[in-house]
């Protein structure tokens, strides 16, 4: 059969009627026969359009070659020889507007499955036990602080030690991971999947320090009076932003940062086994269209509640969200009140009692690209809900930045770093991930991560 005939094989995934009562992942992953399969659609480009969508340039036709050769342990080697976390990538990077996007078997079928590959073999070479440490450069002895253990942190921190380095994590939190721990919901990526990539890290030789919080406990400068040569900064964008309307302050009100890290880190999800302290809800409202809003939105849904609203000013075609998580919410009787902006929060006894609501139409676009949305006239109308999650963003965690002036920020207080090298005003201190681009993708951060390690390694040794 001519591999452009095979059609793309859809991974295993649970039921929406079973998966809404459980946080277990919702894709059970391939079968080695179904993973082959898929391999075998791969063209084998000559010159790979799909590497060029890859922002931590895995060698995609190589390692699928060798997924269609059943040579599986080698696949994950493959894709390991320039990505430190190919079981998170496979499991939330967005494939189809990055490597699938440019795929010449998409232009006229459905992509080659990438993600869904990488993830498989990582998870084989996990799951037989093969993990292998490859070889490592020369010890340098110079030591290096990795600030936040996130995507772009724990990237920056493997591809370090790969070179010879000396390098510690820092986390502020009790758990290494940063987003990907806090951010994420278990029935998306399970926190052993993150740890034991974590762990394959200190294979590697990297230090980890949780609850050390850069900026209170110690500052950069401290740090390099403590012997490190270059620090790299990833602390994210963790300050929640709220849409400053009447009634956010009642009870039942929660950032999306709040609700999911009481959720996941605080084990909300294992309850009776833990029982987290959080707002026991039946009818509740996520304001926003993004990934962490799917999230909160499905998590509540598996935390007992019987309505779940996704209230957003826009309409389908502007939701930032992934296709997957909405296709998933969707499945799963989420309720979306689109093109719906919310002008207050109702209260009863100072608790949250429903959501004031106006329609709106699209106007012309505005500086995002995306149509702006207009309010309609006489067009209020109320949800009756008893819990409200605020999930349209974040900014720059500040923690860290108001401990070090010398470090520029632009007016947003994002890190301003040099677009080449990551390295920022303060001097032997690069920067990656959200604390400079704002709210962005795993595997950007992760992109950036190797950026700076390349600079850093450069930097170091000129």
């Amino acid at each position: 059969m001519p591999k452009e005939k095979i059609e793309r094989q859809k991974m295993p995934e649970q039921k929406p009627q079973d998966r809404i009562k459980n946080f277990n992942e919702v894709p059970i992953g391939f079968p080695e026969a179904m993973a082959m399969q898929e391999a075998n659609r791969c063209l084998q480009c000559k010159k790979p359009a799909c590497v060029k969508g890859c922002p931590v340039e895995v060698c995609i036709p190589e390692f699928i070659k060798l997924v269609a050769e059943g040579k599986f342990v080698e696949a994950a080697r493959k894709v390991k020889s320039t990505n430190a976390l190919p079981a998170v990538c496979g499991r939330v990077c967005p494939q189809e507007s990055q490597c699938e996007k440019f795929c010449i078997v998409g232009k006229k079928d459905k992509p080659v499955a990438i993600g869904s590959l990488e993830r498989f073999v990582a998870d084989y070479e996990r799951n037989t036990n093969a993990v292998k440490i490859p070889t490592i450069a020369e010890k340098k002895n110079i030591k290096v602080a990795v600030v936040g253990s996130g995507p772009a942190g724990l990237t920056c921190a493997g591809d370090l030690a790969l070179k010879g380095y000396d390098v510690t994590i820092f986390e502020a939190l009790h758990k290494t991971g940063g987003v990907l721990v806090y951010g994420i919901p278990e029935f998306r990526l399970p926190k052993v999947i993150v740890q034991a990539e974590v762990n394959y890290l200190t294979m590697l030789g990297v230090k980890v320090e949780t609850n050390m919080l850069i900026g209170k406990v110690a500052t950069l400068t401290e740090l390099f009076k403590e012997g490190y040569k270059a620090a790299f900064v990833g602390t994210g964008a963790g300050l929640p932003m709220f849409l400053n309307i009447p009634g956010e302050n009642l009870i039942g009100v929660l950032s999306a940062n709040e609700y999911l890290t009481r959720v996941n880190l605080m084990k909300a999800y294992l309850f009776p086994e833990f029982d987290t302290p959080l707002v026991k809800s039946k009818k509740v409202a996520v304001v926003g269209a993004g990934n962490v809003a799917m999230d909160s939105a499905r998590t509540a849904l598996r935390l007992g509640a019987e309505k779940v609203y996704i209230v957003y000013r826009r309409s389908p075609d502007e939701m930032p969200a992934r296709k997957e998580e909405i296709h998933h919410a969707r499945e799963e009787g989420i309720d979306f009140q689109l093109l719906t902006n919310p002008i207050e929060v109702l209260g009863k006894d100072g608790c949250v009692r429903g959501i004031k609501c106006m329609k709106m139409e699209l106007g012309a676009p505005d500086e995002s690209g995306r149509r702006r949305p207009i309010p309609i006239k006489d067009s209020e109308f109320e949800i009756e809900v008893d819990t409200v999650v605020v999930a349209i963003g974040n900014g720059p965690n500040p923690l860290l930045l108001k401990a070090t002036p010398e470090i520029e920020l632009n007016k947003w207080g994002n890190i301003n770093a040099n677009p080449e090298t990551l390295a920022t005003t303060m001097k032997g201190v690069y920067a990656g991930g959200d604390i400079v681009t704002g709210a962005a993708t795993v595997i950007e951060a992760m992109g950036q991560g190797k950026i700076a390690a390349r600079s850093i390694d450069k930097y170091l040794t000129s």
